[in-house]
């Protein structure tokens, strides 16, 4: 979380990144906020542009990129309080004011066995939300030990263990819930095109970044390769309008995934969703991090036609609502957006400061 003031008393507030890398994004925020100090808060896309260009030289996406996006973040919640709108009238105006969520971390409870996921899966039904997801190859060998090996491959009853469980969860919730499957870029090419063939006839939405981000013609390779019914959602790792433009031209995703926390904040998420919206490809905003960042990314999710779901994890640290002034309104598996101004909310500095660590992964998972 970081906050940004002015010589006339007006503040703005951002989020900067979740687990891994905290300290590192922490220290590129001090020295990325060093840089703007004396400059017109007003002018969001001069500072982004300036920030963006001075910051290439140590790469142009990474650490220096989160930290501009917490700061871009900042930046329109102080621009829209200074004005009195809300953030999305600044990104164009509202499409929608509820935005539909999907659940995450929603499985953390039990043995993690098919029972135990179904239990769970019918909860978040029960709670209103028609879509969820999850990494049902978490439990099987990638997350244990430190042999890095032992990320390729599944053997033949690991993967029936994986099916099982995706299995279990839509028979739990029905033909009509959205079901996104996780896979973290942890599994071989083939392992990965063998259980995405697999898992076709039960429907899933998505299946996530099959492959890691470093080799879009790779995918376009496994897109081919895969049953044309699944779906392929990718994006978490990729920044800027720049770093999706091939992904868009090889046409190898029907949703794309950014984290507002690292892609260059509301501002370049728009301007990224506008770059989507031209190739029918849908916007479902990455988002396993804190209060803020779940309103930002709401507040983008309003001004842009192609949006489909926003993540939401659906178990979360009992404070994420008290480190802000007003809580975050979920109503039946949305969250509507109010009409205060910027993004709706402050920090609550004392409260934040009874919590200085980071989420660490829970029992091998990664949100």
């Amino acid at each position: 979380m970081l906050k940004i003031y002015t010589d006339e008393g007006y503040t703005g507030v951002g989020e900067a990144t979740n687990w891994p890398g905290s300290p590192m994004i922490e220290a590129a925020a001090k020295h990325a906020g060093e840089r703007i100090i004396g400059m017109d808060p007003m002018r969001i896309d001069y500072i982004w542009t300036k920030l963006y260009r001075d910051l290439n030289w140590v790469g142009p996406f990474g650490a220096s990129m989160c930290a501009i996006s917490g700061i871009d973040m900042a930046l329109l919640d102080l621009k829209a309080k200074v004005l009195g709108v809300p953030v999305y009238e600044l990104l164009g105006g509202a499409f929608r004011k509820e935005i539909t969520l999907y659940a995450n971390y929603w499985f953390i409870n039990g043995g993690h066995n098919e029972e135990d996921y179904a239990q769970q899966a019918k909860k978040v039904v029960e709670a209103g939300f028609t879509g969820l997801k999850f990494d049902p190859f978490a439990h099987t060998s990638y997350f244990y030990g430190d042999d890095l090996s032992s990320n390729l491959a599944l053997t033949p009853s690991q993967m029936d263990h994986s099916y099982n469980i995706s299995k279990v969860v839509r028979e739990a919730v029905g033909d009509d819930v959205d079901i996104m499957i996780e896979t973290h870029a942890m599994l071989n090419a083939k392992t990965a095109i063998i259980m995405g063939n697999r898992l076709a006839d039960l429907n899933i939405t998505w299946y996530e970044e099959p492959l890691g981000p470093e080799n879009p013609e790779m995918l376009k390779a496994f897109r081919q390769r895969l049953n044309p019914e699944v779906s392929i959602c990718v994006g978490e790792r990729h920044y800027t309008r720049y770093g999706i433009r091939q992904l868009l031209e090889l046409g190898v995703c029907d949703t794309m995934m950014p984290d507002i926390t690292r892609c260059g904040g509301p501002s370049e998420m728009k301007r990224m969703a506008t770059m989507m919206e031209a190739y029918n490809v849908l916007l479902a905003p990455h988002n396993p991090n804190g209060p803020l960042s779940t309103l930002s990314s709401a507040h983008v999710c309003a001004s842009v036609p192609n949006f489909f779901r926003q993540e939401f994890m659906f178990n979360d640290v009992p404070w994420r609502d008290t480190v802000i002034d007003r809580a975050i309104q979920i109503e039946n598996g949305k969250l509507v957006l109010s009409d205060r101004p910027g993004l709706g909310v402050d920090l609550v500095e004392e409260e934040m400061e009874k919590h200085p660590g980071i989420r660490e992964a829970k029992e091998g998972f990664y949100i």
